[in-house]
């Protein structure tokens, strides 16, 4: 058992790196553009007039419905527009593609939750002191909030570790697809019992990773 699991040694190292490949991917896509549609998310519910409030019910029943797709489903859904920015249909960049698809809606919806953390009265006396609205998101909401957008970027991190093994059972790559060919197909429980536990050691690393930033940059 040892000696297989060394010959599979090259095999499990390039799934662990697909895997990180689909969760960076992921991950930068909810940053780049799930944070600044949380934010647009806030300040639309936050506005005075019919028009701001409208745009944000709309935006959020968008949010809201993407969520609500079963991965799988929306995998196969997809898989047109992977073929045009990825190329094919299989592989890590294309599994990237319906990840990042669900990553952006699920942080907006984390950053927009964070933002309503922030006491009113921080924000009413940035208001009273002639602050802008871009000035208050950058120099206040954010600043306030970033403990909890780390946090909320690391449970992001961790529910997109568990997708990306499901998208590696429907041609990812990664660790999903060496699970799913060696652990199941094959009736290989070592090889499970492995991939388990780089996913479980992985899961460890984000939180502590996580949790120990957040702290640092909490000043309450």
């Amino acid at each position: 058992m040892p000696e297989r699991l060394l010959l599979l040694a090259p095999e499990l190292g390039r799934a662990f790196g697909e895997t990180l490949l689909m969760l960076g991917i992921g991950l930068c896509a909810a940053a780049v553009l799930g944070g600044p549609l949380g934010v647009a998310l806030f300040l639309a519910g936050e506005g005075g007039s019919a028009r701001p409030r409208r745009a944000g019910q709309a935006l959020g029943w968008l949010v809201n419905t993407v969520r609500a797709f079963p991965f799988l489903i929306l995998v196969v859904a997809l898989a047109p527009l992977t073929r045009v920015l990825a190329g094919t249909a299989i592989g890590p960049l294309a599994a990237a593609v319906p990840l990042s698809f669900v990553a952006v809606p699920c942080f907006a919806h984390l950053v927009e939750q964070q933002l309503r953390e922030v006491p009113r009265g921080v924000i009413e006396a940035a208001h009273a002191m002639g602050a802008s609205r871009l000035q208050v998101v950058t120099r206040v909401l954010l600043v306030e909030a970033r403990s909890g957008l780390v946090l909320a970027l690391t449970v992001l991190a961790i529910s997109f570790l568990s997708y990306a093994a499901v998208a590696g059972v429907v041609g990812g790559g990664g660790i999903g697809d060496l699970a799913l060919r060696h652990g199941y197909e094959r009736f290989e429980a070592d090889v499970m019992a492995v991939t388990v536990a780089i996913l479980v050691a992985l899961v460890q690393l984000i939180q502590f990773g996580g949790a120990r930033l957040a702290r640092r940059l909490d000043k309450r």
